[in-house]
């Protein structure tokens, strides 16, 4: 797989070297973007059914729900929804174990650390948008040494609305005082590129993170797609 690659009209991915516009400054989803929080967030889940005497779930069918919250884990985990009855009390003792190793595993991806040296070094500012919950998301962003660094950090809970709604963005966006156009938004999630896209800003999907084998995310119609985070760079900084 090449490092980047940009879906173009005919379907075919090809290579591409930067995006068009002027970018002055790039937001970051969290989980499955900046960060592997897979082992702690699959331990949690696990610990769940583990104290009820089951066995552990496999952690590769886990870790792809990684990027979906106590949704995507339970209902991985047990095979129910959350209109199930057992799905709320599920919820919360995932949630419990969690909070209480929020960082024990979990690490910035290789060439997260370096991409976001290099942006502060030319002046880009960078922040955070994701749809963890502000209790959990402020601890995990000080833990893994980025919240004295990011311009912003947004959590599912600061706006009324979550990705896929543009609403996190554009708020963000207010936060950093730039346009919505300036902005890149980089995800690997298909409702973080609907979301940038509905935020008027160009996206990167990031297929380093919980896509799977299943998951193409060169369908998503984002303006690039990334195999690793240290391709990122050179589509956002001009001479990179």
């Amino acid at each position: 797989m090449p490092d980047t690659f940009a879906q173009p009209l005919n379907g075919h991915a090809v290579d591409t070297p930067a995006l068009a516009g002027d970018i002055r400054a790039v937001l970051f989803d969290l989980d499955g973007t900046l960060a592997d929080t897979a082992p702690d967030l699959v331990a949690a889940v696990n610990k769940v059914r583990t104290d009820q005497g089951l066995e552990p779930g496999p952690y590769e069918t886990l870790r792809l729900q990684a990027s979906h919250g106590a949704r995507g884990l339970i209902g991985a985990a047990y095979g129910i929804g959350p209109d199930d009855a057992r799905f709320a009390p599920l919820r919360d003792a995932f949630l419990a174990n969690y909070e209480a190793a929020l960082c024990v595993h979990s690490r910035l991806f290789d060439g997260v650390p370096e991409l976001l040296a290099r942006l502060t070094a030319q002046g880009v500012p960078w922040g955070i948008v994701t749809n963890k919950a502000t209790r959990l998301t402020l601890p995990l962003v000080k833990l893994l040494g980025l919240a004295d660094r990011a311009g912003c950090v947004v959590c599912g809970d600061t706006t009324p609305h979550s990705k896929p709604h543009p609403a996190p963005l554009l708020f963000a966006a207010e936060r950093l005082g730039l346009a919505p156009e300036h902005i890149v938004y980089v995800g690997d999630d298909l409702r973080d590129v609907q979301a940038g896209k509905a935020a008027g800003m160009p996206t990167i999907a990031a297929a380093y993170g919980y896509c799977g084998d299943a998951v193409s995310p060169a369908d998503w119609q984002a303006d690039a797609t990334v195999a690793r985070a240290s391709a990122i760079a050179p589509l956002v900084l001009r001479g990179a």
